[in-house]
């Protein structure tokens, strides 16, 4: 885990990369790809606590290493919607 960008995710945002594992705890989920050049990279957004929430993400072997973590954008928070109604 990047600390550096965890604690100024923390800062900013008042989230906390040690929360990922949300995202993949068998909630209802939405995962889209979003490629940076030739590196695979996936967005996943989520329902947390009544709000949305995404992170981008890429494997890093068998681990998951988080890219970012944010509030959704609203055609992420649609996509959700629309997929778990």
């Amino acid at each position: 885990m990047d600390d550096d960008k965890r604690r100024l995710t923390f800062a900013q945002r008042g989230l906390d990369f040690v929360d990922a594992p949300l995202f993949f705890d068998g909630r209802p989920m939405v995962t889209f790809p979003t490629p940076r050049g030739e590196e695979p990279r996936w967005k996943t957004t989520v329902r947390i606590q009544g709000a949305f929430f995404t992170l981008v993400w890429m494997w890093r072997g068998t681990t998951i290493r988080v890219i970012s973590m944010r509030r959704a954008h609203g055609d992420e928070a649609k996509a959700h919607r629309a997929l778990h109604r």
